[in-house]
């Protein structure tokens, strides 16, 4: 491959107790498509955005809700911040977390909050991305 044609991509890989129940769940609360499924690893995207679920079988990778913390936060842009976290707590997220509100940011005004997820992982949800650079 030449530098030319090297593309990097980072994406999160998120311990989950059950795989296939997460599945669902990310399906059907934060309206994530799976791209593939091998049963205890799948890949999923939300709005083009790929993520990983595992459900780890070695004590050295756990999820948040074994351990009851975690060190991760998921952030996530959308256009409507405040839908995507609504469709998740009526799924049984905590959004009690961080309630969305707008702040001054150097890039703009920003409307931003956040959930936990079932499974530990906390998610903050905003409008606008401070990595993009159309971030107005």
């Amino acid at each position: 491959m030449t530098a030319e044609n090297h593309h990097t991509v980072i994406s999160l890989m998120l311990a989950v107790p059950d795989a296939p129940a997460a599945v669902e769940w990310y399906k059907a609360a934060l309206g994530a498509t799976e791209l593939w499924n091998l049963g205890g690893v799948a890949g999923l995207e939300i709005g083009g955005a790929p993520f990983f679920l595992h459900e780890p079988v070695s004590g050295d990778f756990t999820s948040p809700s074994s351990i009851r913390t975690t060190t991760v936060r998921v952030e996530v842009f959308v256009d409507d911040p405040d839908a995507f976290v609504q469709r998740a707590t009526q799924a049984g997220a905590d959004g009690s977390r961080d309630e969305i509100q707008d702040h001054d940011t150097p890039w703009g005004k920003h409307r931003q909050g956040g959930f936990q997820d079932p499974f530990g992982h906390v998610w903050l949800v905003g409008d606008k991305s401070p990595l993009s650079p159309h971030r107005g």
